[in-house]
């Protein structure tokens, strides 16, 4: 069932959803400081482009939590918000609402990847 949720997911809204963190992970390889966000942000376009069979852990200590602010300021809050308005319109439909769900994980995300280890 995961194979065919995460092809029907690409189809519909998650090559979108994981270009997104396509193009933030490209935007903070331009300057050499923001390389490891950059390669963070590509790693979770893959959680992004097929998220069903793979499930989030969160934790992390100082250094992740002020990476996560930083973060957040400058590209999270953007990626959460696309995800939040894209689960919402997901969830309309019953047939939506696990891809609704699956949006709203990566919304979280979105707010916190650093510390969150993708299983």
């Amino acid at each position: 069932m995961g194979c065919l949720g995460n092809l029907l997911w690409f189809i519909f809204g998650g090559a979108l959803s994981g270009l997104s963190w396509c193009l933030a992970g490209c935007l903070w390889c331009i300057t050499i400081v923001g390389i490891p966000v950059g390669v963070q942000c590509f790693k979770l376009a893959g959680l992004s482009f097929f998220p069903f069979g793979k499930e989030v852990r969160y934790g992390g200590g100082a250094g992740s939590f002020l990476l996560n602010i930083v973060w957040l300021l400058l590209s999270g809050l953007v990626l959460a918000v696309e995800h939040a308005i894209f689960g919402i319109v997901l969830c309309v439909t019953v047939v939506g609402i696990p891809f609704g769900l699956q949006q709203f994980k990566l919304a979280k995300l979105a707010l916190m990847p650093f510390g969150a280890e993708v299983y």
